[in-house]
């Protein structure tokens, strides 16, 4: 017989917030003695916490039970509502509405639920958000609000503050938004909310701070979640996730070993059991690759993150971009655009810009850069101001309007290097050398792609090299004889100095010779520059 030690112990790693502790402890006294609802809810948060989604959901669906077997309806309504709620993270949508019916019937039979009446009312709120339909989801959560408040529940008012504001965001009001998830986050970083609620509260601003390019909300949330999950060593949930979210801000500051790490925790922490890291895990991993030209992984890994449900965008369609695929680049972002909310629409038009520019199409990129312009007027921060600028110098520049896209692309730089974004103001810098050449500034234009090619070389940006050898690189005489084209084509495709020697009937030291003069020519230093180079110019 297990005593009653065993169950203390387990509630103490509860509230010590050791999860793994908790999970060992609890589940052993359930298997023996079974356990009380109180404590099938102890054993559901543990659960869930360490990424075992299912225990999470049995443990719960016994305290339901068990709630209703001992005559307590407000707790078979909680445990009901909390079933809800974590299905629709699972993407169980269709049991989710059905627990969060048993909820509300529950509810509704109660002569005085107070809080309770509120709270069985967010599943079905999320559940409208998650549908594509925030502007009633907004209109559920400040009913929810107001039932909180007169209640006097502060972490229900805490935690319908994030749906609220996450609804407003993506309805258009962007600005009221983050002002509900600022009151949110302050109340999380003032321990005011439970673990769970937490780990949902800061995973998913951050996540709407990232697609509002604002940089400081980002830096700022993302470090309160980090330091939310370093202090729970046994946390399995949302830390595959918080990687994911650190391997892209890294990537933005320039940090691109660090966020090469970061992946990689992110990465082994959703293998471990981290669900919610589905998409962003394999995502940031594509991203990476993507930017150091290691192609095949890239698409691999979007693959990955599209198994999710979600869009490996704007990242695939860039891809393909990069790979030559013009016209599905095209097809693939504006399908995209089409059918997204307004601030997942507003991260996705710079790259609409991009390719539309690529694809010929210079008066839907124009139109993509007014849209972009027109949402910032609501709410705009200094990395959407650079990216405006950087998306209007693309346009400008295509539109042959020189003079004007040397003026804006200088902007974008500056703005770039202002919020400490290193690649994009390299990838500015060559929009400024572009317009100078343009107007026989030569010397000047060599300056600016010398700087950005001094960053590109610096992070590992393969493709950005190969993409500015092509700007550049015929402008030095550099023109490829029909036997270096050949040479170019079969590094492409991944073979050795050897292997290309057998396929071409030359000697090894004869292989190499052509590549030193291929690398000269293209002002590119390595086999993936090379490779980089002829995926964009069609070669392979």
């Amino acid at each position: 017989m297990i005593s009653s030690s065993d169950l203390d112990a387990g509630r103490t790693a509860v509230a010590e917030r050791r999860w793994a502790d908790a999970c060992e402890l609890l589940a052993r006294v359930e298997a023996r003695d079974g356990l009380r609802a109180s404590d099938l809810e102890l054993l559901a948060t543990a659960a869930l916490l360490r990424g075992e989604a299912r225990a999470c959901i049995e443990a719960l669906s016994r305290a339901y039970s068990a709630h209703l077997g001992a005559g307590d309806n407000a707790g078979a309504a909680r445990s009901a509502g909390w079933l809800a709620l974590n299905l629709i993270e699972q993407g169980d949508f269709t049991n989710s509405v059905l627990w969060a019916a048993r909820a509300m019937r529950i509810v509704g039979a109660m002569a005085q639920p107070g809080a309770l009446g509120g709270f069985v009312r967010m599943a079905p709120a999320v559940g409208q958000l998650g549908s594509g339909n925030p502007t009633e989801a907004a209109h559920a959560f400040e009913e929810i609000l107001e039932i909180a408040q007169r209640e006097g529940d502060r972490e229900l008012e805490v935690f319908t503050r994030f749906g609220w504001g996450k609804s407003l965001i993506e309805s258009g009001s962007v600005a009221e938004g983050f002002r509900q998830l600022d009151q949110a986050i302050a109340a999380v970083a003032a321990g005011e909310v439970a673990p769970l609620p937490t780990g949902v509260i800061l995973c998913g601003a951050v996540s709407d701070a990232v697609l509002a390019f604002d940089l400081d909300r980002t830096t700022a949330w993302t470090a309160e979640l980090g330091r939310w999950c370093a202090e729970q060593p046994q946390l399995i949930a949302f830390s595959g996730q918080r990687h994911a979210i650190e391997a892209g801000l890294l990537l933005v500051r320039g940090a691109w070993p660090e966020a090469a790490t970061a992946v990689e925790f992110a990465l082994a922490r959703f293998r471990a059991g981290d669900y919610r890291a589905i998409w962003g895990a394999p995502y940031q991993h594509a991203e990476l690759s993507r930017l150091r030209g290691a192609f095949h992984s890239a698409e691999e890994s979007y693959r990955r993150a599209g198994e999710s449900g979600w869009e490996p965008q704007p990242g695939l369609s860039l891809l393909h971009l990069a790979l030559g695929r013009t016209q599905r680049a095209q097809d693939e972002i504006r399908r995209s655009v089409a059918g997204a909310d307004t601030i997942t629409r507003r991260f996705l038009l710079p790259a609409v810009v991009e390719i539309e520019v690529a694809a010929g199409d210079h008066g839907a990129a124009r139109r993509a850069v007014d849209e972009l312009r027109e949402g910032s007027r609501a709410a705009t921060t200094p990395m959407l101001d650079a990216a405006i600028a950087a998306a209007d110098a693309r346009v400008l520049l295509a539109e042959g309007r020189t003079a004007d896209a040397l003026d804006t692309a200088r902007v974008a730089a500056r703005a770039w290097d202002a919020v400490g974004a290193p690649y994009e103001g390299a990838r500015a810098r060559v929009l400024a050398g572009r317009a100078l050449h343009a107007i026989d500034e030569v010397e000047e234009a060599r300056v600016q792609f010398d700087a950005a090619r001094a960053v590109f070389l610096a992070l590992g940006a393969e493709p950005a090299v190969a993409e500015l050898a092509l700007v550049i690189g015929h402008r030095r005489g550099g023109v490829l004889t029909p036997r270096e084209l050949e040479v170019l084509r079969l590094v492409s495709t991944g073979l050795t100095n050897r292997g290309i020697g057998v396929k071409l009937s030359l000697s090894e030291k004869t292989v190499a010779r052509h590549l030193a003069n291929i690398f000269g020519k293209l002002g590119i230093s390595t086999r993936a520059a090379a490779t980089a180079y002829a995926y964009e110019n069609g070669l392979v």
